[in-house]
């Protein structure tokens, strides 16, 4: 728990969540909706993630900034996040459009936000936090606030700290021994000697529990907390993004700091960490605990019946709601809402995400045909995301086979993961 903050400061905060353009890395899980909306860990969205991060630190008032398949994530917002009709709370989809000022979609992260300023600066918030809508982390808040206020920053950069090879890939930032950011440097890739100029003061280490002669970098986190009027100044421009063009210039005019934050935290904007960060809920002892009572992570309730298990072999899975399992084995997975998986069914290390029906009734020659969804007895499925709606005939394998990257008549290969896309019908014995 934080220590405590100025009166009703928290409430002066609003957070903006970064949609994300196209999401081409995770198609073709984005193919039909927006990333914020790509499902997670059985029953969740990844939008869920930052919402009830804001929530439990006491963030009420939020818009999520999107412009690419954005039907399927307002439904489930509008859906799972209603707050008291008196109250003024809000979870809030903003989508790009045309205005007068401006008739192009969104550039980048702050032309997303400067096109919507407007909107922000409508009421007096002091603060605005900005949140990326592809990661998975527990973060409180308030304790980021109040070592931004403490310090007496314009702006607070959120950072993890990272080994050698991982920061290669990151956006660096180096700081002096209070924190304050001197110096950014975009990816540094296979540049060492640029890297040995930015490891982390040990003094630092010491403050975040680690050995002071620990080799870490401070990786961006693409969370920003900005003072109302160094946002406003830092937009008066046409830069595109906050992490190349926004922040480098920030930190030689203003007094900008790190938040540093030291636990779980993954970035899942690809199909291969998507897919790793999925699986790794499912382990004994995951990394990030979503039975954590006091920090629960928010969804979309369903009116759902438990799940039914007629004798089935499960090891190391995550079953949702609405399933009903015969005489499967399963392990290692992840299998989502509504699943229906008959006799002989053998899943490992797989993603069935699920559906939002039973059955897909059809019109076909002026006839309702009605489909069952499920997956026919005797299919093997190994190393696959199984996207909605999707019906899997009897007898099918599904296994990447040693391909890293193909694309099929019934499937995506990604980073060796087969990705089968949303509402595909798979006859009997086919073998992908």
């Amino acid at each position: 728990m934080p220590k405590s903050l100025p009166d009703k400061s928290i409430d002066q905060v609003l957070s903006i969540i970064m949609g994300g353009g196209q999401g081409s890395r995770l198609y073709p899980l984005t193919h039909n909706r927006s990333k914020p909306a790509v499902p997670l860990a059985a029953k969740c969205r990844i939008v869920d993630i930052p919402i009830s991060n804001c929530i439990n630190s006491g963030i009420r008032k939020m818009y999520v900034l999107t412009q690419f398949n954005s039907e399927s994530l307002n439904r489930h917002i509008t859906s799972a996040y209603r707050f008291d009709h008196f109250g003024d709370n809000f979870v809030q989809i903003l989508a790009a459009q045309q205005t007068p000022g401006d008739d192009t979609w969104y550039q980048g992260t702050a032309d997303a936000v400067r096109q919507n300023l407007a909107y922000f600066l409508e009421r007096p918030y002091r603060y605005f936090l900005i949140l990326s809508g592809d990661q998975l982390y527990r973060m409180d808040f308030r304790v980021m606030l109040r070592e931004h206020l403490e310090t007496g920053a314009d702006l607070t950069i959120a950072t993890t700290p990272v080994p050698r090879d991982p920061a290669r890939a990151f956006g660096l930032m180096h700081t002096d021994a209070q924190s304050r950011i001197t110096r950014f440097v975009e990816k540094p890739g296979s540049n060492d000697e640029l890297l040995n100029q930015l490891t982390m003061p040990p003094s630092l280490l010491e403050s975040i529990g680690l050995a002071p002669n620990e080799e870490r970098f401070q990786a961006s986190m693409g969370i920003y907390l900005f003072n109302r009027s160094v946002l406003e100044e830092a937009l008066m421009n046409d830069c595109q993004d906050f992490g190349k063009h926004i922040i480098p210039n920030l930190i030689q005019e203003k007094k900008v700091y790190s938040y540093i934050f030291n636990g779980y935290w993954e970035d899942i904007g690809t199909i291969s960490s998507y897919f790793e960060a999925n699986l790794e809920c499912t382990k004994v002892v995951p990394r990030f605990n979503f039975f954590d009572a006091k920090n629960p992570i928010y969804t979309r309730a369903r009116l759902l019946p438990a799940s039914k298990i007629n004798n089935a072999i499960i090891e190391e899975a995550l079953l949702s709601d609405g399933c009903i399992i015969s005489n499967a084995t399963i392990r290692h997975s992840i299998i989502g809402v509504r699943s229906v998986i008959e006799t002989g069914c053998e899943i490992s290390e797989s993603i069935i995400i699920g559906s939002d029906y039973y059955e897909k009734v059809q019109i076909v020659d002026d006839e309702e045909v009605h489909r069952p969804i499920f997956i026919g007895s005797g299919t093997k499925i190994h190393r696959a995301i199984i996207d909605k709606n999707v019906s899997i005939g009897r007898n099918v394998q599904i296994h990447p086979r040693g391909r890293t990257h193909a694309d099929t008549e019934w499937c995506h290969i990604r980073d060796g993961i087969v990705v089968i896309p949303k509402g595909k019908v798979i006859p009997d014995g086919v073998i992908v």
